[in-house]
């Protein structure tokens, strides 16, 4: 891993973007049902929606990429993008890691609507890495939202903040409800980085990946 620089590994779905909000009202099309009846309140594969009778979860994920276009049409989540471009005016390397292509035979669109989005709000960043690993890439921290993303980054001794939503909730902190948090805990990170220290989160043996 590159120590010039201090590096934030992102992932998108659910941190830097809307996903849950572009799934619900995609969703509310495919199963032909008002929006309202979908609740917020998922867990992660979206059971609550009554998906499942429909053709279940990669059914729903390909019709979201190919046929109306889930990566390019989502909103970021707020104050994201600013937030970003502020942490990395500050010498933050911002490396993107996401596993959007878990899906055969949709790699170019997937892709190719991931580098739209990221250019048209103007999200900075130095890589971007599509991988389900996110821990072999490195990054000093890593924030995600995904609880089975958590669990591996944090048992391979990876510094994770999680990005609430209502499908992490059970999980320890270090946590973030809002960018403006990310930014504060970001922030201390990189500090502690300069200084050498490692106990932003109250556990020494957490590593930089």
């Amino acid at each position: 891993m590159d120590e010039s620089s201090f590096i934030l590994g992102v992932d998108l779905d659910g941190v830097v973007g809307d996903f849950y909000g572009a799934m619900r009202r995609i969703t509310a099309e495919w199963v032909n049902k008002p929006v309202e009846e979908l609740t917020e309140e998922v867990s992660f594969g979206l059971e609550e929606w009554g998906i499942g009778e429909y053709g279940g979860y990669d059914r729903l994920h390909r019709f979201a990429v190919t046929q109306r276009d889930l990566f390019r049409v989502m909103t970021p989540v707020t104050d994201a993008p600013a937030i970003l471009r502020k942490l990395s005016n500050r010498g933050i390397r911002i490396r993107i890691i996401t596993h959007r292509l878990f899906l055969k035979y949709s790699h170019r669109t997937s892709i190719t609507q991931t580098v739209d989005w990221l250019d048209n709000y103007d999200i900075p960043y130095w890589d971007l890495c599509f991988m389900n690993d996110k821990g072999a890439v490195g990054a000093h921290v890593y924030i995600d939202d995904s609880p089975s993303n958590i669990v591996r980054l944090r048992s391979q001794g990876c510094r994770t903040i999680v990005f609430t939503n209502s499908t992490n909730r059970a999980l320890s902190g270090p946590r973030a409800d809002t960018w403006q948090e990310v930014e504060r805990l970001v922030t201390d990170a990189m500090a502690e980085w300069t200084t050498g220290t490692l106990d932003l989160f109250g556990a020494t043996g957490f590593r930089s990946c």
